[in-house]
C-alpha cells in the first residue's frame, strides 16, 4: 500500500465521528476519507460535498481499506467484525467493545487475517496527559504515589440521546473510563486490583452518570473519577510523590476546538494557556508552560503502519488490558470489593 493513500471509510456521523473522526482523518497525510455511513445523508454533504455518503457498511467496503467504526457501543463489536471479515482494517472508537470476551474474538479475528485492529484512544496526545507525563518521566517528584485523574463535567440534565437512555453500553465508565483508564496504563502499567463505585447521582438518570475508581499498584494508587454534576473547582490531574506534587487544573483544548470548527492544524491547534504546577519537597511553587497537544499523532500512526510497515503504538493487548479494568470496575461495583483483571497469565505477559 506504500504506493498510494489508506482509503478510509468512516461508519457513523454522530458526535464522535462528525467532531473528532473525520477532522482528524482528513488533517493527516497518507489518509483519503472517500465514504461515510450515515442515515444523514444531507449532514454529510454539508460538511464534506466530495465524501460518498452510503446507507449501511456493506455497500461501501469495496471501495475502502481502513474502518473506522464510530457507532453506539453495543454496535462496536458486530461491525468490526464484519469489517473484519471482509478483509479490511479496522479502528474502533473507545470503548473497544462489551466486555474482554467479545475484544479478545475481535484480536483473534484479526490476527487470523494479517489486519490492524486498534482503539481510538486519542487521549494518548492531549496536552494535559502530556504534560504531566514528561514531568513524571523527568523525575520532577520523584516516586509518584497517589495518581488522580478526572474527566468531571456539568450536565445536570438527562438527555435524550443514546449514551443516557440505559441501554446496553451506555453510561459513563464506558464513555469516559476508557481515556482516563488507558493514560494510567500508559503511566503505570496493570494494576493488581481495581476498586470502583458506580452510579446514577443525576434525577432520572437511566444509567451510571459517576464513577470513582481506585486502580492498585505497590507503592502506588490511581484514583479516576468521572461525572456530570461538576460545574467548576476542580483539578484535571493531582499527582503526589516522594519529592513533591503536581497539579493540572485545565483540560486539553482539542474537543472545545474541533467542537468550535478549528480544523485540526491551525494556528493555535492542541496549545494549552493553562501551566503546570508543581510544588517542591519545600512546598515552593513553580510552573511549567503545558506540553501541546495533537490528537492527528493517533492517525498518523495508522497511515505509517499501513504505508510504511511501522509498529503502532495503540496494540491490541494495550485495548484489551483497558476493558480489563473497565470490566473489573463493574464487577467491583456490583459486589463491592477490590477485582483482579479478567486477564490471563499469557495476556498480562504480553503486555
Amino acid at each position: 500500500m506504500s504506493d498510494r493513500k489508506v482509503r478510509v471509510g468512516l461508519v457513523g456521523y454522530g458526535f464522535a465521528g462528525r467532531i473528532f473522526h473525520a477532522p482528524l482523518i482528513r488533517a493527516v497525510e497518507g489518509l483519503d476519507l472517500v465514504a461515510v455511513t450515515s442515515s444523514d445523508a444531507f449532514k454529510v454533504r454539508a460538511d464534506m460535498p466530495d465524501v460518498a455518503v452510503h446507507a449501511t457498511m456493506d455497500t461501501m467496503l469495496a471501495e475502502i481499506d481502513l474502518v473506522v467504526v464510530a457507532t453506539p457501543n453495543d454496535t462496536h463489536a458486530p461491525l468490526a467484525r464484519a469489517a473484519l471479515a471482509a478483509g479490511k482494517h479496522v479502528v474502533i472508537d473507545k470503548p473497544f467493545a462489551l466486555d474482554v470476551a467479545e475484544s479478545r474474538a475481535l484480536i483473534g479475528a484479526a490476527e487470523e487475517k494479517g489486519l490492524l485492529l486498534s482503539v481510538f484512544h486519542n487521549r494518548r496526545w492531549d496536552s494535559d496527559y502530556l504534560s504531566v507525563k514528561k514531568a513524571i518521566e523527568a523525575g520532577a517528584i520523584g516516586r509518584v504515589a497517589h495518581f488522580e485523574s478526572r474527566f468531571e463535567r456539568f450536565h445536570p440534565e438527562v438527555r435524550d440521546r443514546w449514551r443516557e437512555r440505559g441501554t446496553l453500553g451506555s453510561g459513563l465508565w464506558f464513555d469516559l473510563g476508557p481515556h482516563l483508564v488507558d493514560q494510567a496504563l500508559q503511566l503505570f502499567g496493570l494494576p493488581d486490583r481495581v476498586f470502583a463505585d458506580i452510579a446514577n447521582l443525576r434525577d432520572g438518570a437511566l444509567t451510571d452518570d459517576w464513577a470513582h475508581a481506585v486502580l492498585h499498584y505497590p507503592g502506588l494508587r490511581v484514583v479516576i473519577q468521572c461525572g456530570l454534576l461538576c460545574a467548576g473547582g476542580t483539578q484535571r490531574f493531582i499527582i503526589h510523590g516522594t519529592g513533591g506534587s503536581l497539579l493540572k487544573t485545565a483540560a486539553d483544548v482539542q474537543e472545545a476546538q474541533l467542537r468550535n470548527g478549528l480544523h485540526p492544524g491551525e494556528g493555535g491547534w492542541g496549545q494549552d494557556p493553562d501551566a503546570l504546577i508543581r510544588f517542591d519537597a519545600f512546598g515552593e511553587r513553580h510552573t511549567t508552560p503545558a506540553v501541546s497537544g495533537d490528537q492527528r499523532q493517533f492517525y498518523a500512526g495508522i497511515a505509517k503502519t499501513l504505508l510504511h510497515g511501522a509498529a503502532f503504538n495503540v496494540r491490541p493487548i494495550e485495548c484489551l488490558a483497558v476493558m480489563a479494568v473497565i470490566e473489573a470496575g463493574f464487577t467491583s461495583a456490583r459486589e463491592a470489593r477490590a477485582v483482579e483483571l479478567p486477564l490471563t497469565a499469557l495476556e498480562r505477559a504480553s503486555w
